[in-house]
Parts: C-alpha cells; sequence; structure tokens
C-alpha cells in the first residue's frame, strides 16, 4: 500500500493509513495489558490474517513499535513486547532526544554560517534537492533527500567539522524523517520549512536561517511529542480480558481506519 494515497493535505482531519490504523490497534492492546511484558506476539502471517492487511502493511507497524520501545525482534524467535508504555523513540544508534539537543547546538548556528559564506552553488544544489523533494512520492527515498539537504547546509558553512557531524548522524536523521512523514504526515510541512531557511541563507540573513532552523527543528519535536503522546485512558475493568495463559492471539477482525486529527 502507498501510505501516501490516504495523505487529504490540509489542516484537517486526514484518512488513516493501514500502517498508521495496524500500529494503533497493536500499542493500544499493550498498553492496555492485552499482550503483557515479556509476551510474544502472534506470527506475522497470523497477525496478517486476522488484521486483513498485507505483509508489508504489518512489518512497518511492527518496526513502528520497536522505534517507539515498545517491542523487540529476536532473531528466529519473533517479536516480543519489552514495556508497556512508549519511551524516546531511537533511531538507529540515537534516542530522538539525543538527536534534538545535539542538532539545536549544532544546526542552528551552522545555519548562520551558511547563510555568511554560502555560494551560488551551494545554492544551486539546495535549490535542486528542495525541487526533487517536492516531487518525490515515496517516503524512503524523500527521508533519503531530507538528510541530503541537512548536510548540504553544512556544506554551506564551510566548516568540514560540521558536515562531519551531520554526516555521522546521517542515518538516524534518515530514519527519523521517514517514521515522521509516515505518522506524523510531515513532508509538505518539513518542505516548507526547508524553503524558509534555503531563502534566508539566499537573502544571507544569519538571524533569519538561525530562525528558520530554530522553527524546524521545533516542528520535528512537537511532532514527536505528538505520535508519542498516550491515547485517552480506558476503564480496565472493561477492556482487559483475562490473563492468558498461552502467547496470546490478535483480536478477530479487520483494523478500523477512521479519521483523525493530526
Amino acid at each position: 500500500m502507498n501510505l501516501s494515497d490516504s495523505r487529504t493535505g490540509g489542516a484537517g482531519p486526514r484518512r488513516v493509513s493501514a500502517m498508521e490504523a495496524v500500529l494503533s490497534h497493536l500499542r493500544d492492546a499493550i498498553e492496555r495489558g492485552e499482550y503483557a511484558i515479556g509476551d510474544k506476539l502472534p506470527s506475522e502471517a497470523e497477525l496478517c490474517r486476522t488484521l486483513e492487511v498485507s505483509r508489508s502493511v504489518l512489518r512497518e507497524a511492527l518496526r513502528a513499535l520497536q522505534t517507539m520501545g515498545l517491542t523487540a525482534s529476536r532473531t528466529g524467535k519473533g517479536t516480543f513486547v519489552v514495556a508497556d508504555a512508549v519511551g524516546d523513540p531511537t533511531f538507529g544508534d540515537y534516542t530522538a532526544g539525543d538527536l534534538l539537543e545535539a542538532r539545536r547546538h549544532v544546526e542552528i548556528p551552522v545555519a548562520r554560517y551558511a547563510a555568511r559564506r554560502r555560494t551560488p552553488e551551494h545554492l544551486e544544489l539546495l535549490r535542486r534537492l528542495l525541487d526533487r523533494m517536492d516531487r518525490e512520492t515515496d517516503t524512503t527515498a524523500w527521508a533519503a533527500l531530507d538528510t541530503r539537504f541537512h548536510l548540504a547546509v553544512a556544506e554551506a558553512a564551510q566548516n568540514p567539522v560540521f558536515r562531519r557531524v551531520i554526516e555521522e548522524i546521517r542515518d538516524a536523521l534518515a530514519r527519523q524523517s521517514a517514521f515522521l512523514d509516515r505518522l506524523g504526515d510531515r513532508r509538505e510541512q518539513s518542505d516548507r520549512e526547508h524553503r524558509a531557511v534555503v531563502e534566508a541563507l539566499a537573502a544571507g540573513s544569519e538571524d533569519a536561517a538561525a530562525e528558520a532552523m530554530a522553527h524546524h527543528l521545533e516542528r520535528v519535536a512537537t511532532t514527536i511529542e505528538a505520535i508519542m503522546r498516550p491515547a485517552p485512558a480506558t476503564p480496565r475493568a472493561a477492556t482487559r480480558p483475562a490473563r492468558p495463559t498461552r502467547t496470546p492471539t490478535a483480536p478477530r477482525g479487520p483494523v478500523p481506519t477512521e479519521d483523525r486529527s493530526r
């Protein structure tokens, strides 16, 4: 399933993708105790059958559960519940909190230097990247372009140390960008924020460039917070089933895909 097919755009409600619906369903089951810490989730084949989704959709949802810190995959054994509440999401070797803390101290001053030192060639590259991101429909490919954009800004600052820092976290940034787009519908908004950074660089305004980058990073932070925010609590006595004595199976029936607001 192409997740972009579910997007409606604008600031109002949007249709929830199949992956988001599966993720919400499994996250809710874990947080309500239907799957306890240490439990093994049903096999992929069983989950696909009972939730009536494709294996690719299910695997995306399972990867998101791991990013949220709720499950862990054990090679040859399956997926196990390791927490009953989401934590700081992890992207490769770094948590979201660590990434944001470092990026605020690196990329905001980098934007200032880039506004002062950028060349016409730097601006041309950045604009080409913006155009490619505008046209890109695949989330993974778009996330790779997103990280290339941030690397290009560091290159425009003309300090090899800044470039090396962004190179170090490049894989984590790509994972985070894909996660935020799939679950936070970030792509169009992020593209607008990137364009504001480039406009400030082109104008040679250090203050505007720093402000645009700071705004971009703040929007990343608030989107992560919104995704990780716990769902409204439901009465446990009415919703939690009796503790199973064996590995629980997935609840029967298709996953609902009702609308939700951002």
